[in-house]
Order: C-alpha cells, then sequence, then structure tokens
C-alpha cells in the first residue's frame, strides 16, 4: 500500500458539491492524496495528510479523468475520401459505415487491436480514463464477437452494436438479419459485453426492429442504450426512455415529447451529446440547453469512428458543446466526467472523492474553463489512471 499527495493544486474539480462549491464541487489551494488506485482524501493543501510521495501541481487545475461513454473504435481503415466528398458538398448517410465494414473483415486481429490501442492512448493522452467501445463494424457472428474479445480486452465497458446496420449480406433480408442479431449472433457476442445498442434511424432500424435487438439483448442480461433521433426525428428517443437505456445517444432532433421523456428519466437514462459528428458532418447542432432548461441529465462523448466523428478529445467536444450547444463551461466539464459516468451507471469514476477510482487529469492551465476558453491547446499535461501516471 503506497500513498501520493498531489498537492499545490490553484482549482480542484470534484464533482461532489459536499466538498467543495457548486455542482462541480470546487476546492482552491486543493490536494488529493491517493491511496494505490483509489481517492483516500480530498481538502485544502494545508489540511492534507502526510503521504510517502509528494508531487507539486504548481497552481494548475486538476479534474475527474474524462469518462468518453461512447465510441467505435475496433476498426480497420479510414474513410479519408467519403469525408473529403461531404466537405465538398455531399451530405452524410449511414452507407458510409459499408466502407468500414470490408476493411475490418478483411483485417487480422493484431491489426484490429494495433488499431485500438493506438486511439486508446491517444484518448488517454488528452485526458480521457474511461472508455467504452462498440462492436458494429463486422457484422457477422464471427466479426462481431472476436471485436468484443479484443475490446474487453483494454476496458470493462464494452457494447454489443451487431444493429449497426444491416449486414450487407442481408440487403435483401433485414428481417433474417434481425434474427440473426437477436438469435447466434447475440449468443456468441453477450459473454464479452455489458451493453446492447441499436442504430434506430432512418436507413438503419426502425423501431420495432429496435424494439427486438434491446429486449433480447436484455433477456441476454445486456444492459440497453440506443442510437437515437440523430439523422431525424424518430422513436429511439421514446423507445430508449420505455426500456430504462441507459442513455440515448446524440439526441440532435427532438420533439417537445422527447425533451420531456429524458428530462422525465433524468435518473435513468442520460442524453449522450456527440458534437464530433455534427462539427464532422456539418449537421444541426444537438441543442444541450433545452435538455439541461428542461432537467434532463447530459453527458458528452466523442462518438469517436472512421466515419462521422474521427476525433478522440474530450477537451475538442467540451469546447463545441460550450461554443454551439448552449452549456456552460462548468456544465460541458461535468458532462464530459460526470455525466459520462452517469451514462455508463459508474460511481466509481468522474468523481474525485474517497473511494472513488483515482482517475485524474491535470491540465497546463489555471482553472477547468481553460478547456472551452482555449479549444485545440493541447492543455492536459499529466494524467493518472487507477492512481498511476500514465500520461
Amino acid at each position: 500500500m503506497s500513498t501520493t499527495a498531489i498537492g499545490n493544486i490553484g482549482s480542484l474539480v470534484t464533482n461532489d458539491p459536499e466538498a467543495g462549491e457548486g455542482p462541480l464541487g470546487l476546492i482552491e489551494n486543493a490536494a488529493v492524496v491517493v491511496e494505490d488506485d483509489r481517492i483516500a482524501w480530498v481538502g485544502p493543501t494545508a489540511q492534507a495528510p502526510p503521504a510517502d510521495t509528494a508531487f507539486d501541481a504548481q497552481g494548475r487545475a486538476l479534474i475527474p479523468g474524462f469518462v468518453d461513454s461512447h465510441s467505435h473504435l475496433v476498426f480497420a481503415g479510414d474513410r479519408t475520401a467519403e469525408f473529403n466528398a461531404r466537405m465538398s458538398g455531399r451530405s452524410y448517410s449511414a452507407g458510409g459505415i459499408r466502407t468500414t465494414v470490408a476493411a475490418t473483415r478483411a483485417a487480422s486481429d493484431a491489426e484490429l487491436e494495433a488499431n485500438l490501442v493506438r486511439h486508446l492512448d491517444e484518448a488517454r493522452r488528452q485526458g480521457t480514463t474511461t472508455f467504452e467501445t462498440k462492436s458494429g463494424y463486422g457484422l457477422t457472428v464471427a466479426d462481431e464477437a472476436r471485436a468484443l474479445r479484443i475490446a474487453a480486452a483494454h476496458t470493462e465497458e464494452v457494447t454489443y452494436l451487431g444493429a449497426h446496420i444491416v449486414s450487407p449480406d442481408y440487403a435483401e433480408d433485414p428481417a433474417g438479419y434481425v434474427d440473426l442479431v437477436t438469435g447466434e449472433m447475440l449468443a456468441a457476442c453477450a459473454p464479452y459485453a455489458r451493453w446492447v445498442d441499436v442504430f434506430c434511424e432512418k436507413g438503419a432500424f426502425d423501431g420495432d426492429q429496435a424494439r427486438a435487438i434491446l429486449t433480447a439483448g436484455a433477456a441476454a442480461g445486456l444492459i440497453p442504450r440506443v442510437h437515437a433521433n440523430q439523422l431525424s426525428y424518430g422513436p429511439g428517443v421514446q423507445l430508449a426512455v420505455e426500456l430504462g437505456a441507459a442513455s440515448a445517444d446524440h439526441c440532435t432532433h427532438l420533439t417537445d415529447a422527447d425533451v420531456d421523456a429524458l428530462a422525465q428519466a433524468a435518473d435513468t437514462t442520460v442524453a449522450t451529446l456527440l458534437p464530433g459528428a455534427e462539427f464532422s458532418t456539418r449537421a444541426q447542432w444537438p441543442d444541450a440547453r433545452r435538455l439541461l432548461d428542461a432537467g434532463a441529465t447530459v453527458a458528452l462523448s466523442t462518438d469517436c469512428n472512421p466515419g462521422s466523428s474521427y476525433t478522440s478529445s474530450m477537451p475538442f467536444c467540451i469546447a463545441l458543446a460550450v461554443r454551439d450547444m448552449g452549456m456552460t463551461p462548468d456544465e460541458a466539464v461535468w458532462a464530459a466526467t460526470a455525466g459520462g459516468a452517469r451514462a455508463l451507471r459508474r460511481t466509481d469514476i468522474g468523481v474525485l472523492a474517497p473511494g472513488a477510482r483515482a482517475d485524474l487529469a491535470l491540465l497546463d492551465a489555471p482553472s477547468h474553463v481553460h478547456l472551452a476558453y482555449r479549444p485545440g491547446v493541447p492543455l492536459v499535461s499529466a494524467v493518472w489512471q487507477r492512481g498511476v501516471r500514465a500520461a
């Protein structure tokens, strides 16, 4: 058992209102004591208990590690040509996923794992210490299962997304593909996953298909989450709330009834907003202000994927949310840390309080506000994951 005291923190975001000021639980001139992989103590530097080793934060801000609760990191290839075409005037559609499916199927396990690790390291250097990732680029029993097996070696937050799009192999038989996703594929994938997801959208899966997939996943012990209302109005949000999904992700096109449903389900279903997708597709921004004012719980995530949001940067998503989605800097930082933890139904991450996992990001700035104030600047100067210096 060893302890480390991180002292002389100019501004500490705890996300524990009982520990400090406001919803972020801010403490000025603070210290954090880490014992092995857990937070042992937080408070003013002058009151910090002794520790085996000391780290001087030199007046910089310390925040919980980012919790990226939505990403697609088991893939091969990229879609540079698609992005270039879209930026030249063509709009995004779900059909582009098929390009990545072909590349992923052709890749070896070693190639897929190397690509996953590269993106995880990239995210970690930018302060992300917890990451959810999905399958969805294999769309065969064997390829979906291997994607989840590879992912499960690197994170406990693994999502079965066999229902990303209808497999090209079943283009003329969507019902047959739903049967596969809810039957043989689910049986092969469930042992590696915690979550089940579905892209409920025109061009992917309709409400009835999504309900069947999520219900089957839940019966197999997986917890639902939903790609909901990204490209158009649809049943995704209402279905997520009805089935008690942990999150409804994207939430770009919402009716008043959708907003009300998310507000009523604020303790159960988190509205996870993914501004990288809107940035990369020049689409309509999600209205975070509308959701927050209604009382919904909001998370921010990267949606890192090779087609519609090829970014692993949570600080970038924070800046977008503040600039274009109506969030305050405090709300955006909370959404990228505690909000992501809520979307993963975790209480041990996204917060710096005794007993929580020692996941921390030190900023080369005096305040967390700089994450939005200085967009594009690499402000994360040190990262601890489970109490170990990771970057």
